[in-house]
């Protein structure tokens, strides 16, 4: 498509002389724009047909001469764009010939963010979050290469229709539900926050874009359930190693990808002879020291010469994450349990498990969480998993087991100030801070 350039008067511009401003309109795919030449003229001394000053007025030839060139120049400027075979418009012609720096791209402030989380690896940031924040600025691209059809655009664009639009995309196309669709919008939150930083732009666009969290339960096995997986007469080898994995999980707390790197170099053996795992959490980086319970100490020694496992110092025969669950998913319909068993799901039940064997430790070392999400775990069980008899020592009363003053305790939490405040009855108030946190 060819560029069209035309000269005319503005005639809402005149002179304190009365002349009138001589403008250029550039018009591109159906756009165009207009900008001042910086040259004035009379309407009697301009002519329309040749769109230059008549060449009998005072100066007219010098006048006429600028016009060619500004012509010549939009040209130039035209051929120089059409030649690097990237998309561009109207308004990028305007941009060049104003010599104003075009803004930086989402896309490359993307990966300047991700450039920085690779360089921090292990120093803040896990490789899982590198891996989290690729799929976000992959998702990103699609939408700016589906619904604009450009490879990238300016940061400075990016307004509460474009989020908004994004939204619907990740939404409408991947069928991701609000909570999914809540990270992504994290992730490009922060982006845009180093974009501020680096002045790129003065404000953050979803300072008027909100984005919700809608409440979720967290799926956690009863101990009758574990037994029931622990018990079950399993003939398939790869159900077997599985449902070892997922019991280990349960004794331990231990996510996925701890299990996965777990080594002879995480064991520890305290001198009254216990056995502990002493390791840093993969997702926070927080150092944890768990007991090892014979039930768990049972399942390392089970796979110790595992073939599985010799010559890669693993102690356990773990699979990738998406076989793992497919896997238990099978596992819990030949157990007959409807819940939706993940490897996450075992790392919630950790340390219900351990205060039934008495072992119970701090929760935030154990759980390498923070305190926050050990105390949202804790009362999510309570008001849901269990009858209140298993958490007091009489029926009708209000004085709590030893086990449960224990871990409230390490907990640091006063229970007393829980039933005065009525939030026995409100187990939603226990995830006000984690909602009120939307972004970090």
């Amino acid at each position: 498509m060819k560029i069209v350039i035309n000269f005319l008067l503005r005639k809402s511009r005149k002179a304190d002389d009365g002349k009138t401003s001589v403008c250029v309109r550039i018009t591109y795919q159906g756009n165009r724009i207009e900008l001042a030449t910086g040259i004035y003229s009379s309407t009697n001394h301009w002519d329309a047909s040749r769109q230059r000053i008549k060449d009998k007025v005072i100066g007219a030839r010098v006048d006429n001469e600028r016009l060619d060139r500004i012509k010549t120049e939009i040209q130039d400027t035209f051929n120089q764009l059409r030649s690097t075979n990237e998309d561009f418009d109207v308004t990028t012609i305007k941009r060049k010939l104003l010599n104003i720096q075009e803004s930086k791209g989402i896309l490359a402030v993307f990966d300047y963010y991700l450039d920085s989380i690779l360089a921090k690896l292990n120093k803040g940031y896990s490789m899982e979050t590198y891996k989290h924040y690729k799929s976000s600025r992959k998702r990103l691209a699609e939408f700016i290469s589906t619904n604009l059809r450009r490879p990238d655009i300016s940061v400075q664009s990016i307004d509460y229709k474009f989020l908004d639009a994004f939204d619907v995309f990740i939404k409408k196309d991947f069928n991701n539900v609000q909570n999914t669709a809540w990270n992504y919008h994290k992730h490009l939150r922060r982006v845009l926050n180093l974009a501020v930083s680096l002045d790129y732009i003065d404000k953050n666009p979803y300072s008027k874009f909100k984005v919700g969290l809608d409440e979720t339960h967290r799926e956690i096995l009863s101990m009758e359930e574990l037994k029931r997986i622990e018990e079950k007469q399993i003939e398939i080898e790869r159900l077997t190693v599985v449902r070892d994995i997922f019991v280990f999980a349960c004794y331990t707390g231990l996510s996925f990808a701890d299990i996965s790197k777990l080594s002879d170099i995480h064991l520890q053996q305290k001198s009254e002879g216990k056995l502990w795992i002493i390791i840093d959490r993969s997702k926070t980086n927080n150092r944890c020291r768990i007991p090892i319970l014979p039930k768990a100490k049972e399942i390392l020694n089970r796979y110790k010469d595992y073939p599985k496992t010799n010559g890669k110092n693993l102690l356990l025969p773990v699979l990738t994450n998406q076989k793992m669950n497919s896997y238990l998913k099978e596992l819990g319909d030949i157990c007959g349990i409807k819940k939706n068993i993940t490897m996450h799901v075992a790392s919630h039940s950790n340390y219900f498990f351990l205060a039934e064997n008495e072992q119970v430790a701090r929760i935030k070392f154990l759980t390498g969480n923070d305190l926050e999400t050990s105390e949202s775990l804790f009362f999510s069980l309570f008001f849901t998993m269990q009858t209140k008899n298993d958490f007091f020592d009489c029926k009708g009363t209000k004085k709590l087991s030893k086990q449960i003053e224990l871990l409230l305790e390490y907990l640091e939490l006063d229970f007393s100030i829980l039933i005065n405040n009525t939030m026995v009855n409100n187990p939603t108030v226990f995830q006000r801070r984690q909602e009120d946190r939307q972004y970090e």
